[in-house]
């Protein structure tokens, strides 16, 4: 997929309506009535001649989801004016990402965790060769996951792991360095579906 037509497809997918649209991770009921909490992450699409994602891994000291691989994000705060102002905010402390770097795109549907949160990702493009600073708070390192291998159907895979007195599943996608899984692999996934025209 070139570059052009990746632009036409992500455009097509943030363009489409989401307003009650929610993916649920595995370990979560869709018929769940408890209070959830509203988040939002960025999707940063790298649009080099090979397009890539951008993602971060965070540190190992954290109170919740240490050492994990996630888009840059976190919980909408009162004062963002939307999900799009708390994920560009959230970039930029996370990984000094200018805003104003950022070709904001639109929103893919709401996904659900089994920790609470309600997550809005939003699709954004960014210039290839931007230098990132990792903020040592919270971020260990960024890296690009590459589109080829985002729109190749056999890449993710499901992982099942018993965990208190309970069966979880959760995708999991290949890299040689870090273990992609949680939301963050289950955004991926129907991002990945919807670049493929399989979903959405």
């Amino acid at each position: 997929m070139s570059p052009a037509e990746l632009r036409a497809r992500l455009t097509e997918i943030a363009a489409a309506p989401h307003e009650n649209s929610v993916v649920y991770g595995s370990e979560v009921l869709p018929g769940l009535r408890a209070p959830t909490i509203p988040a939002a992450v960025l999707v940063p699409v790298v649009m080099a001649d090979r397009p890539s994602i951008l993602l971060t891994k965070r540190t190992a000291h954290l109170k919740q989801h240490a050492g994990q691989v996630s888009f840059p994000g976190g919980r909408i705060d009162p004062e963002d004016a939307d999900p799009e102002a708390a994920a560009l905010r959230e970039a930029r402390e996370e990984i000094a990402l200018d805003p104003t770097r950022v070709e904001v795109l639109g929103r893919m549907a709401d996904f659900v965790t089994g920790t609470g949160y309600r997550i809005t990702p939003i699709l954004g493009l960014l210039p290839p060769g931007l230098a990132y600073q990792p903020s040592p708070e919270e971020v260990e390192s960024v890296f690009e996951f590459p589109l080829n291998v985002l729109l190749d159907p056999a890449a993710p895979r499901r992982q099942r792991q018993h965990t208190r007195g309970r069966w979880r599943e959760y995708w999991v996608w290949p890299h040689p360095d870090h273990f992609i899984w949680g939301a963050t692999a289950a955004i991926l996934v129907d991002l990945a579906r919807r670049l493929r025209g399989e979903a959405g």
